[in-house]
């Protein structure tokens, strides 16, 4: 399968395109979490620092869950596709 053409594979490329940055977003906000909580502790849990660390905690979750899942799936396809292990 090496068609540049081919839609599977283009598709495949979008996905991972979209996967990776799903990954960058997802551990940015546990970044800014993990920021957020570093000032808290330095100054006051205030209600609106401490619902804000929650929030990217949350959202970083349900964001880089499934892209990893996405993103094994997509690297266990090319290795499929290397191999001709289908």
């Amino acid at each position: 399968m090496t068609d540049p053409d081919d839609p599977v594979l283009a598709k495949r490329a979008r996905i991972s395109r979209a996967t990776s940055a799903s990954l960058r977003i997802g551990a940015g906000c546990y970044v800014l979490a993990s920021v957020l909580f570093g000032t808290a502790v330095l100054t006051e849990f205030s209600g609106p620092l401490t619902a804000s660390i929650t929030l990217f905690l949350l959202l970083g979750s349900a964001i880089l869950a499934p892209a990893m899942v996405i993103h094994y799936a997509v690297k266990a396809a090319d290795r499929a596709d290397r191999e001709g292990s289908w």
